[in-house]
């Protein structure tokens, strides 16, 4: 398997990439709109919410974890998923200015 040479990017284009992951499957989606839904923090069982399987749902969580796009604490057996609010209004900053961008000249092809 080849090396993603990440290095040779930009700070912010290896921020928008990571960001973009995030949204790059149905089930990420789904886990974040539950919640931002719930406006709290969720300590249920996602499984049940969502559909997939538990290590299917771990996987999804660990790497909106991981892009920092939620945080998660133990509370006794169960761990509790809330929106990390500092680090999703980063990536709207980061992902706006990217998005807002105009095209410069609409018929170039």
């Amino acid at each position: 398997m080849g090396l993603a040479k990440t290095e040779i990017f930009t700070d912010e284009q290896n921020q928008i990439s990571l960001f973009a992951k995030a949204f790059g499957h149905p089930a990420r989606v789904a886990i974040l709109q539950k919640l931002f839904a719930i406006d709290t923090c969720y300590c249920g069982d996602l499984v049940m919410e969502i559909g997939l399987a538990q290590p299917t749902i771990s996987q999804h969580l660990k790497e909106l974890k991981y892009l920092g796009l939620i945080k998660g604490t133990v509370e006794g057996t169960s761990v509790c998923y809330c929106i990390n609010p500092v680090k999703w209004m980063k990536m709207k900053e980061v992902m706006s200015e990217f998005l807002d961008q105009d095209v410069p000249k609409p018929d170039c092809c």
